[in-house]
């Protein structure tokens, strides 16, 4: 009726290493969905990297909008899809307003500083 620990370790390690497998493997692609083709910070110029993550940030919400569009007028059927592009372009502008937010307290410290 009960299984020794030593039999049954093998069975829940495994099933733990396939969890967290799985959870890595989600982890990676929300990040991928936030930051989606992230601009390579070597031999690019700040402001460059800067204006290509906002106009990602911008297509992102551009293609959400289309989106709704498209389930309102029936041309889109899996709701599940709708839903993870919403989330994504959702994500994409959490993550570009913290940005901004980074920059505009960068600012006001640099302003407080005495020269």
């Amino acid at each position: 009726m009960t299984q020794k620990i030593g039999d049954s370790t093998s069975s829940a390690r495994s099933a733990i290493e396939a969890a967290l497998r799985r959870h890595a493997e989600a982890t990676a692609r929300v990040r991928e969905a936030a930051i989606p083709d992230a601009p390579a910070v070597k031999g690019a110029d700040f402001k460059s990297a800067v204006m290509q993550g906002l106009e990602q940030m911008d297509q992102s919400a551009k293609q959400a909008d289309t989106l709704v569009e498209d389930v309102v007028t029936g041309r889109v059927t899996d709701f599940h899809e709708v839903a993870l592009r919403l989330k994504e372009s959702e994500l994409s502008f959490r993550y570009s307003m913290e940005v901004r937010n980074k920059f505009v307290d960068a600012y006001r410290e640099v302003m407080r500083m005495s020269v």
